[in-house]
């Protein structure tokens, strides 16, 4: 680790600064603002310097734009926000792609884009999209979480057509930016043009897409003098009633409560949301999990989803474990299976969460998150005595993550994560640190990153620490490139109750080589091949676990048709410590070789389709697998659009855990494993602000064992058993969301949701795709019925409104 180190300071040291040319915009001061009505016709607009002779960012590499398609754009501010207006010209602009679509959402459209960096520090930036639709799209751009489009303000646009093209207004308030005050101020810049009908993209200043991050190429803005941020102070009160009903029993509540932003400095954003409402979060897409592993579901809920790029630096944090299962929920499945379970929830209700995210003009990034979430218990009835009691599964509980990053040169970073769980009384309490750091050399060549943490978990009084490191060291210029990459935990890490980790106790190493494309060929737009190779090893005992190396291809030819390809194998026995479910015990299987293919359409046209296939085989046995999944999608008009998606996934002679009997015998099966997949979605735009969608998916899982079962002996191989319970597995899981959305003025929503669900469990693996779905209808459903409204109020404007009133 000392040598590899050494060796990136070295060539950091040595390294000289690439000259990035960064051009220059002149704004200036109006007082006369302009109406957003996308006109660009007032007097503001006349004396504005123009920002031109944009090149190609993708497919080609700096190429000049076309002069049937030039763009020009023009920035001015007065006292309150910068105006952009942006001339967007098409010699056929009855042929720009122009679909309607929901926000942060680019759909079929031609798209503008203003990225800003007030600190001008290359690494972060906050960017505004408006699609030909006059859909609104906003993000932020950082080396830590990438392209964040969950992170929303408040700001207004329109577009306008002509014979001469389309054209942009903006108008971005102060107050949706994080700058510090000044007498002159000089923020970064670029500027982007989305042509969807030739896939083509321009930039304002040159990207050079083969070194660094898009960020570091940004041009200049300058002659923005003596502004004074605002008080970022923005409230947003909301009413929802929920009406919430299963097998002829309905609960209905009405609440109310409020999420909050509010500036602390110019830099640093306070968000708060007090008495949450989730209940119009999206659905997770549940499968029958025979693994040993738990099943991951993305974060819906948007106070968890928007500004957490700094939160999840060093990937400690988990924000689906706040309202997660209470960590006693399995005790009472266990404990009191002969009694009659009344209720076991299946998830515990947050009261408040409050988080503080920013970065200085020096670099310097903090964030802070605080959740509190209530005491939840499960009801048990005794079945002799026919007593009730209640069972406390989770305490109240705080969740605390916190985070110092600094960056610097424009391309490192260096910071400490802590996550903190505490429960109250004597349930388990947990600790997770972590050192971050990622070091590139100025030549944005080759980058060196290390993550070094520490757990400890206090649970029965008695304190549990554990260790875990990830290093790689990457070469990140040029055509070719490649890394290596060393990961560890011992057999006590453990980040899981504010973090995700499939499994600890490991000793990984790994390779990567790869070559990419950056301009067209006479083939093809994109085009790039990797290898991968690892080597994986238990950490205690230190026994070699398996390994892996995959060869992959991705393709865009110059129709836009993508292709990817891969192929993946192991070499010799595989051991695994995990499927057995018991610690020290082992299982021992031949390697699999696998492939898969994946073939995408030109989403250009109203009839696309998604393809993939994928084939697995395991050496030296009858175990196989393959995979189908098929997805097209029509686009009727610019309004309305459907898509489907069909997945057929069989696994045939596979084996796999079943059961531990009392004397400590673990018994595995040989199954038959049918998955099929339905899903439907369709959404009709009635403009920008309104929509009406439905999301449908029903997924049905078969399991079948043979007669023969087999148990897991000492030395990792399986042997005839006379186990012979049966394990057979129907499962069926269905939802659907039937949602409206009136966005009825900026930042002010109606939503209306109605959502149908049924889950389904038994051993009737036998049935056919028709009597399961006969005998499934049949069972009882859920049906939610949501209706939300949130009403945005910015501070300054209320004050201008008391102001008014009161003159």
């Amino acid at each position: 680790m000392r040598t590899i180190f050494l060796f990136c300071f070295f060539i950091s040291v040595l390294s000289i600064q690439a000259q990035i040319e960064r051009k220059e915009l002149l704004t200036n001061r109006v007082t006369e603002t302009p109406v957003i009505d996308g006109k660009l016709d007032e007097k503001a607009w006349e004396n504005a310097e123009t920002a031109k002779d944009f090149v190609m960012f993708e497919p080609g590499d700096g190429d000049k734009e076309p002069e049937d398609q030039k763009t020009e754009v023009k920035i001015i501010y007065d006292n309150s926000a910068i105006y952009v207006g942006a001339y967007l010209y098409d010699s056929n602009p009855d042929k720009i792609l122009r679909q309607l679509s929901e926000r942060d959402n680019f759909g079929t459209a031609d798209f503008f884009a203003i990225g800003i960096s007030p600190n001008n520090d290359g690494q972060n930036m906050y960017a505004f999209f408006v699609t030909s639709g006059a859909t609104q799209l906003d993000a932020q751009f950082s080396p830590a979480n990438g392209e964040d489009f969950s992170w929303n303000e408040v700001w207004f646009s329109e577009v306008s057509f002509d014979e001469k093209g389309w054209y942009v207004e903006m108008k971005i308030p102060y107050s949706a930016l994080r700058f510090a005050s000044g007498e002159e101020m000089i923020w970064g810049l670029n500027l982007h043009r989305r042509i969807e009908s030739s896939r083509q993209q321009y930039v304002w200043n040159y990207i050079d897409k083969s070194t660094g991050r898009f960020t570091q190429y940004d041009g200049v803005l300058k002659g923005l003098k003596n502004i004074d941020p605002p008080t970022r102070l923005s409230f947003s009160p909301f009413g929802s009633f929920i009406m919430n009903s299963y097998d002829g029993n309905t609960d209905t509540s009405l609440n109310f409560g409020m999420d909050l932003k509010y500036g602390i400095t110019d830099n640093f954003t306070l968000f708060a949301t007090l008495v949450p409402d989730f209940s119009q979060a999206g659905f997770d897409n549940v499968v029958l999990n025979l693994g040993p592993f738990e099943q991951v579901f993305s974060e819906q809920r948007q106070f968890f989803i928007e500004g957490a790029d700094l939160l999840n630096k060093g990937n400690l944090f988990f924000s689906r474990r706040i309202g997660n299962a209470p960590v006693g929920r399995g005790d009472i499945e266990d404990t009191y299976d002969e009694n009659e379970i009344v209720d076991n929830p299946d998830e515990v209700k947050v009261l408040n969460a409050v988080k503080v995210t920013g970065r200085s003009q020096k670099g310097l990034g903090v964030g802070v998150l605080n959740a509190v979430t209530e005491n939840t218990y499960a009801t048990i009835i005794d079945t002799i005595t026919g007593e009730t009691s209640r069972i406390k599964t989770e305490p109240l509980a705080n969740y605390n993550v916190f985070v110092v990053d600094q960056e610097f040169n424009k391309n490192s970073s260096i910071g400490i994560v802590n996550t903190n769980v505490l429960r109250e009384g004597n349930f388990r309490d947990a600790n997770v640190t972590s050192l971050v750091m990622s070091l590139a050399n100025r030549a944005n060549s080759y980058r060196f990153s290390l993550d070094g943490s520490t757990s400890t978990i206090r649970e029965n009084e008695i304190n549990t620490t554990g260790f875990s490191s990830r290093m790689e060291f990457e070469k990140t210029k040029g055509s070719i490139r490649y890394s290596i990459r060393h990961r560890f935990a011992d057999d006590k890490y453990d980040k899981n109750d504010l973090g995700f980790q499939r499994n600890n106790n490991y000793n990984d190493i790994m390779g990567n080589v790869s070559y990419q494309i950056f301009k067209p060929t006479d083939h093809f737009n994109n085009f790039r091949i990797s290898f991968f190779a690892g080597h994986f090893r238990r950490f205690d005992p230190s026994v070699s676990t398996g390994n892996y190396m995959q060869l992959a291809a991705f393709a865009t030819n110059l129709k836009q048709y993508s292709y990817r390809l891969e192929i993946g194998t192991n070499l010799g026995e595989r051991v695994d410590f995990f499927e057995p479910r018991t610690e020290g015990r082992f299982w021992k299987q031949n390697g699999m070789f696998s492939t898969e293919g994946f073939l995408s359409t030109d989403f250009r046209k109203r009839l696309a389709a998604e393809i993939g296939l994928e084939y697995r085989k395991r050496y030296g046995s009858e175990e196989q697998s393959y995979e189908l999944g098929f997805s097209p999608r029509f686009r009727m008009n610019d309004r309305l659009e459907f898509g489907y998606g069909f997945v057929l996934d069989k696994s045939l002679n596979q084996p796999g855990y079943v059961d531990t009997l009392e004397d400590e015998t673990i018994i595995f099966g040989v199954r038959q494993n049918n998955q099929i997949e339905n899903s439907f979605s369709g959404k009709y735009n009635f403009n920008d602000k309104s929509s009406i969608s439905v999301s449908f998916r029903h997924y049905w899982s078969t399991v079948a064992y043979e007669d023969q079962y087999y148990q897991l002996d000492e030395d990792g191989y399986l042997s005839p058993h006379p186990y012979s319970e049966n394990n057979d597995v129907n499962f069926n899981n269905w939802n659907l969301d039937l949602r409206y959305v009136w966005q009825f003025t900026r930042g002010s929503e109606l939503v209306a949701l109605y959502r149908n669900t049924i889950e389904n469990q038994n051993d009737r693996s036998y049935l056919s795709f028709g009597e399961n779905l006969s005998e499934l209808l049949d069972q009882p459903y859920g049906h939610l019925l949501s209706i939300k409204v949130i009403y945005f109020l910015d501070y300054n404007n209320v004050k201008s409104w008391l102001k008014k009133e009161n003159s």
